[in-house]
């Protein structure tokens, strides 16, 4: 199959994991790689990366996965519109069982709530034309990568003046989660794994902060084995000889200046706020609200909300998105916490670094 076997090639593996390993062993100090990207933390696990590494090279998981990102607060804003009269709310599957403070989407659709599993925004633009007389909201999350479909779905349901359809708008962006990153004394990162799929999106630039303030390299890979294992040595060559530059290995799908199309869509949709990362708090400038000519899609302008107080839990989902704890070392994880009965967000989703580290384990899951 085109663009997928050529890059699980055995012996081209074999080679890069001895390059990884000679160039490891010039480097005379403990490396820490960051990858952030929740389809990036499976690949890792489903290819064995983590445990061919050599010991002083160690790859973590930061705040990559949607899921595990979407504050509680917007989940109770989402139980809430539910249990409007004559509403339907339609959501992406692995937002179902996220927790909110006394509900996630799951419970309160077992409670007779029309909560509809939807694999697209215009999927829920169509049962919001199918049922007329009902309000159709869609819990809009994603990165930079989801966010274009959902302008293009609202520049549609405007134009066909399809006036029922409404988002619930959480939507994150990559570059200044790194931003804040780097900004903590807590966190220290030799290189950054940059995701594919953003960055199709927003191309190289946005993440320019990173070598040129920072001093810290990044590679912007791909998903296969070999995309992987040649961007660990990418890192690694840089890191040895004390550069810092901002790298495409996923060539074959990102430009430096990314979609041009797709960033037309969003700055016609959408402009720039400040937003609540869950276990981060708020990161300014990393969020997306819906423009002026957009804002009657907003559903937060046609009710108000009363929210449940938030309850403390145990979890350290926040810890284990910034990369300062692993998984196992939260006293929840594989106990109280488990993907059928998730407390934190990072056990919902099967991208979220909790559920990769249940489900694969291995040396560096315990």
């Amino acid at each position: 199959m085109k663009y997928v076997d050529e890059f699980r090639n055995a012996v081209i593996a074999k080679r890069l994991i001895k390059k990884i390993k000679d160039i490891a062993r010039r480097i005379d100090r403990q490396v820490c790689l960051m990858e952030v990207c929740g389809t990036h933390t499976v690949a890792i696990f489903r290819s064995g990366i983590r445990e061919i590494l050599p010991q002083n090279i160690r790859i973590i998981s930061g705040p990559g996965c949607p899921v595990c990102v979407t504050a509680q607060e917007d989940i109770d804003k989402a139980v809430a519109v539910c249990q409007l009269p004559q509403t339907i709310v339609t959501t992406f599957g692995d937002m179902m069982k996220v927790p909110g403070t006394l509900h996630s989407l799951t419970t309160i659709a077992a409670r007779g709530y029309d909560v509809r599993l939807v694999y697209s925004a215009l999927n829920a633009l169509d049962i919001a034309q199918h049922n007329p007389t009902k309000r159709v909201v869609h819990l809009s999350v994603g990165f930079e990568t989801t966010a274009p479909t959902i302008a293009a779905t609202l520049m549609r349901a405007r134009k066909e003046k399809i006036n029922n359809f409404f988002i619930l708008c959480a939507h994150k962006l990559i570059p200044p989660a790194l931003r804040a990153l780097l900004s903590s004394p807590k966190i220290k990162i030799s290189g950054f794994i940059l995701p594919g799929h953003v960055s199709t999106i927003i191309g190289a630039r946005p993440y320019r902060f990173i070598s040129e303030q920072h001093k810290i390299c990044a590679v912007i890979a791909g998903f296969e084995p070999l995309d992987i294992l040649q961007s660990v040595a990418v890192l690694l060559e840089q890191i040895r000889q004390g550069s810092s530059k901002i790298v495409i290995q996923y060539s074959r799908c990102v430009k430096d200046r990314g979609n041009a199309k797709a960033q037309q869509v969003l700055k016609r949709v959408f402009s720039i706020c400040d937003t609540n990362w869950r276990g981060l708090g708020t990161i300014k400038k990393s969020g997306y609200r819906l423009r002026p000519s957009f804002k009657n899609f907003d559903i937060e302008r046609h009710i108000k909300f009363e929210l449940p107080r938030q309850k403390q839990t145990n979890c350290r989902c926040g810890d284990v998105l910034q990369g300062i704890i692993l998984p196992f070392e939260c006293k929840l994880f594989k106990k109280a916490c488990t993907p059928e009965k998730p407390i934190g967000p990072c056990m919902v989703s099967s991208e979220g670094t909790c559920a990769a580290y249940y489900r694969y384990g291995g040396r560096c899951g315990q």
